[in-house]
């Protein structure tokens, strides 16, 4: 026996010896693949370009928009074969889960709290299987998103697409600003780890922006659609964290304009000419309100006019040149110089961006580094034949010396041009010349002259004038886009006396402030933290394309009447919303999230207490909105609807979802409305369901919680059809589904598991309510749905859309839909049974003569013989009626379930009640063992335990008998239970044969002439 052992010992050893030097082998031998992937399919092919120095190759992917490019490249010393490819932005979107996704079946209320879930929408499908498909055969993931909080975050998803399908990848992050040759290069070879606090902190705005806007929007437009049907019945009156501040900038200046006083001002205007120069001289005072104190200072200068010079300065003056550019400055001048609109600017300076003509477009930094080589970057430019000359000029003259600015986002430096181009046109030609002479401007030096300013007294009124020489234009020979023109003057000494030409009494008015152009919207929102410099072209455009705002002579914002109405009815409530308190304060709060001084969860709680108190306020005073909407439309409103008539109320929660997280409520079968159902409100993403037996005649969930099971569980108050258990739970019984009396859930025939969270049920929604939240890292196979989750009909036995492989064995595809005997196996029609195809599946009966001959089930009314889908699925045993009268039903413990594959099997109820259980000593009248019960009613005979049939609810039999009684006689029968079809069901001891089909004792299922009539 020793022997042996040490054998077998000496094998082992020589195996493992060989298994890890062929392991090192391995490593040494083995080239290591990485897959890259960019934001855009443009980025993607310069970057693979540079990277491989022109020798990449492409190929297509399962998306024609994204190309796939193979390389070789050297990785922190090591040749790797290297795979690029892109998405097209977020690959992955954020919804509410099952019901909440509909207008009329919740309270807009209740979505500041629903889960929400992220799924990869149907037109981004191919990406995503390109990155699993790609993944699969690399070791290595080297994310090339922007640079910035939005790059930052699809990367995170980029990331979560391809752990699922690989896990053990090496994930990197490739930072860069600009993509030219060095630095594409620059960042390969000093990769670093992607940024999870900038991902969390864009989850945490994706979240707010989907509850806040989805919950307003509703209750804005189901209100005011029926208050003004005749001009808002097809409006959608959208609200927006964002949208509203900025339509709130454009009200405010527009209500200051039709506010403004104008009055009438006067003042003294005195003129000096020699020859045919006039010189004009302004009063110190500047203009008066009283026309008649004018008149006397006017009759003071004119008696006596001479004008005596008491001084004369002269100064250099200087016209500064620009600021390196940063975003916002590039949306204001693109504005103002180019006219050319803020969207349209970001949309072509990202093209020039992604061509690798410019650095990175979205910055805020408006200072170069120090260390940043300008003058090879001013050298490109020297070839240029209109500012070539002046880029030469720069590099004679000391080199670049460019002004700097005082923000740095630190991440990216100033807008600049990487590489010279002429073969542009258009306003994409515009935008690179304009950002080139920026450059070479703010490179260059400031223009100087010489300012002259000519003091004066008449009378003891003191005036002044001034005159400008200019000597260097500097800047000026490039920027084209400024204007600095000299003024003459005459040549004054002081002491001198000299008779003024005129001297005049003016009149003139005040005048109210402009409407705001887009550079001066622009600017506010910057000011005040509404939005960041790559949104405000976004949330401009949304605001006009809802109608809230117009613009006059094609430049000046001037709001519309929907967009007043509804600031000036949230003004009237005393509700800030048009204000940028709110937004601006998220904003502060997302910043500290990326710093790491926050905590993402702290921040998406406290701000959806905030947006929840307002909406609560905001719906109970909706009247004002309707006054202050009925006058700038012109229209009277609707009378105000009752409470309730135009919006959804919530029905109350019977108990929190065991799987997700979310609201389970009680609903009724469309076909059979006396008969209830406790369903998910997050269906269909989440199939968990509790079926109610026929025997439950009704249902009321009260506000009390359960002081058992805690507070995810209501009391609920329950009538009876029968007497089947009304003496053991007299009616109205008042109790909770929550565990707490595991006999009454098997009275009711209700899965444990349905009720209660066990360690085997994983959360498929990313619950968001503020006292239980998921982290929003939750990983992707428990936080993505596939993207047909969102279709309707309600989908049963389909797998499409989930592309993930490592998915389609966990929790979330295999949920299984509770078809718990004939009791509990609800007619599909309350499902909708739909294929793949999303048609309504046809009924079959097999006719294969095998163990599956009569079993109905359910296939594509297609058939993929057509063009169809290959969808199959069981139906269950109500719809078979294969319980023949001498089969023996299913014990309680077990249930029929049906996963979404279509797939049956019997899950054995483990969490019993410890104080009932089977005995072989006492059998029912189905001489079947008895289960011993305990009686919970309270009464006398409360703890007092019987012995009862073990069949299920619908065909137990009447058998009774206390466990303390002696003998075997069998004590008084109790009332047969009644099941859920609504028929009473004997003993089913001795039954004859009968059609499953039919249920005919003449003859079996297959001779049943109603099944299959004669042709005769």
């Amino acid at each position: 026996m020793l022997q042996c052992l040490e054998k077998l010992n000496s094998r082992l050893n020589r195996t493992l010896c060989f298994l890890v030097n062929k392991q090192i082998f391995v490593n040494k031998y083995s080239t290591m693949k990485y897959l890259n992937v960019a934001e855009k399919n443009d980025a993607a092919k310069n970057i693979a370009s540079h990277l491989s120095k022109g020798t990449s190759t492409g190929r297509k992917g399962l998306s024609k928009y994204n190309k796939i490019y193979q390389f070789k490249a050297n990785v922190m010393g090591q040749d790797c074969e290297m795979v690029m490819t892109s998405v097209s932005g977020h690959l992955l979107a954020l919804e509410f889960s099952g019901t909440y996704r509909t207008w009329q079946t919740c309270s807009p209320l209740s979505l500041f709290d629903a889960p929400v879930f992220k799924y990869c929408p149907e037109n981004y499908q191919k990406i995503k299987m390109t990155l699993e498909r790609e993944v699969r055969s690399c070791q290595g993931l080297i994310i090339w998103t922007d640079c910035d909080r939005e790059g930052e975050n699809i990367g995170f998803e980029i990331i979560d697409v391809c752990k699922a399908a690989r896990t053990n990848l090496k994930i990197y992050r490739a930072k860069f600003s600009e993509i030219t040759l060095v630095s594409v290069n620059r960042a390969l070879q000093n990769l670093e780890e992607p940024n999870k606090n900038t991902s969390n902190a864009v989850d945490v705005r994706q979240e707010l922006d989907l509850r806040i806007g989805a919950a307003f929007t509703r209750f804005q437009t189901l209100r005011l659609q029926k208050v003004f049907p005749s001009k808002l019945t097809d409006t959608i009156v959208s609200y927006g964290s964002c949208q509203f501040p900025t339509l709130g900038f454009v009200v405010e200046r527009y209500r200051a304009i039709e506010n403004f006083i104008v009055e009438t001002f006067w003042k003294l205007k005195v003129n000096h000419t020699i020859e045919n120069l006039s010189v004009e001289f302004a009063w110190e005072r500047f203009r008066l309100f009283d026309e008649y104190a004018c008149k006397i200072f006017h009759d003071i200068c004119t008696e006596n006019p001479l004008a005596r010079v008491l001084e004369v300065k002269t100064k250099p003056k200087s016209k500064w040149r620009p600021l390196p550019l940063e975003t916002v400055e590039l949306e204001k001048q693109a504005s103002r110089k180019l006219k050319i609109h803020a969207k349209e600017t970001m949309q072509l300076a990202e093209k020039l961006y992604t061509q690798g003509f410019i650095s990175y477009p979205r910055t805020e930094t408006n200072e170069f580094p120090k260390e940043m080589n300008l003058a090879q970057l001013v050298g490109q430019q020297t070839g240029d034949p209109n500012w070539g000359t002046f880029a030469q000029k720069i590099l004679d003259n000391g080199g670049p010396t460019p002004r700097q600015g005082k923000k740095s986002d630190k991440a990216h430096p100033p807008i600049h041009p990487t590489k010279y181009t002429n073969n542009l046109s258009g306003n994409e030609k515009r935008l690179y010349e304009f950002i080139v002479r920026s450059f070479l401007a703010c490179c260059s030096k400031d223009a100087q002259g010489q300012e002259t300013i000519v003091n004066i007294d008449i009378g003891r009124e003191k005036f002044s004038a001034n005159g400008l020489v200019i000597t260097e234009l500097n800047y000026l020979e490039v920027y084209i886009y400024e204007k600095w023109s000299s003024k003459e003057i005459h040549v004054y000494q002081e002491g001198q006396i000299f008779s003024p030409t005129s001297i005049d009494i003016v009149s003139g008015t005040t005048s109210p402030p402009s409407l705001l152009t887009e550079a001066d919207l622009i600017s506010l929102m910057e000011k005040h933290g509404i939005g960041t410099d790559a949104t405000h072209a976004e949330h401009i455009e949304k605001i006009k394309s809802r109608s809230y705002v117009a613009l006059a002579d094609e430049k000046y914002f001037v709001p519309g009447v929907l967009g007043m109405g509804l600031v000036e009815g949230y003004d009237a409530m005393g509700l800030e919303m048009s204000k940028p308190h709110l937004r601006a304060q998220l904003e502060s709060d997302l910043k500290e999230i990326i710093e790491g001084r926050k905590q993402p969860e702290a921040v998406l709680s406290e701000q959806i207490a905030k947006y929840k108190e307002v909406y609560i306020k905001a719906s109970a005073e909706a009247e004002k909105i309707d006054r202050a909407l009925a006058e700038r439309l012109n229209e009277q409103p609707a009378a105000p609807p009752a409470s309730g008539d135009t919006l959804p109320v919530d029905m109350p929660a019977a108990l929190k979802c065991p799987k997700c997280g979310s609201d389970m409520i009680v609903r009724q079968k469309k076909n059979n409305p006396t008969e209830y159902y406790i369903g998910c409100m997050s269906f269909p993403n989440c199939k968990n369901v509790v079926w109610l037996p026929n025997i439950v005649k009704s249902l009321q969930v009260l506000p009390d919680t359960c002081t058992e099971c805690g507070p995810d569980y209501k009391m609920m108050k329950f009538e009876w059809r029968n007497n089947s258990i009304s003496h053991i739970y007299a009616p109205p019984y008042t109790g909770c589904i929550g565990g707490c009396d595991r006999t009454f859930l098997e009275y009711l025939n209700i899965n444990i598991n349905s009720v209660i969270k066990t360690s085997g049920s994983s959360a498929q929604v990313t619950s968001s309510n503020t006292s239980s939240r998921t982290d929003i890292s939750v990983p992707i196979q428990n936080h993505i749905i596939p993207s047909n989750a969102l279709r309707n009909p309600i989908e049963i036995g389909s797998n499409r859309g989930r592309d993930i492989p490592a998915q389609r064995n966990n929790a979330m595809n295999t949920t299984n839909i509770r078809m718990n005997s004939a009791s509990n196996a609800a007619n599909l029609d309350d499902n909708h049974v739909v294929c793949r195809c999303s048609k309504p599946a046809i009924l079959l009966t097999s006719k294969k003569q095998n163990q599956n001959f009569g079993q109905k089930f359910y296939k594509c009314p297609v058939g993929k013989e057509n063009g169809g889908c290959d969808f199959f699925l069981w139906a269950p045993e109500s719809v078979n009626n294969a319980q023949s009268a001498f089969e023996t039903p299913p014990s309680s413990s077990e249930q029929t379930t049906f996963n979404t594959t279509g797939v049956a099997r019997r899950d054995a109820n483990r969490n019993r009640n410890t104080g009932s259980g089977n005995t072989d000593d006492v059998k029912c009248d189905c001489r079947l063992p008895c289960k011993k019960l305990t009686v919970h009613k309270e009464g006398p005979n409360k703890g007092r335990q019987f012995y009862g049939c073990a069949k299920d609810l619908s065909s137990k039999c009447n058998f009774f008998k206390w466990a303390d009684e002696s003998g075997s006689r069998p004590g008084p029968a109790r009332p047969a239970p009644v099941s859920s079809r609504g028929g009473g069901r004997a003993s089913r001891r001795g039954a004859v044969r009968h059609c499953s089909f039919c249920g005919s004792t003449e003859h079996d299922f297959r001779t049943c002439s109603i099944r299959r009539p004669s042709t005769d």
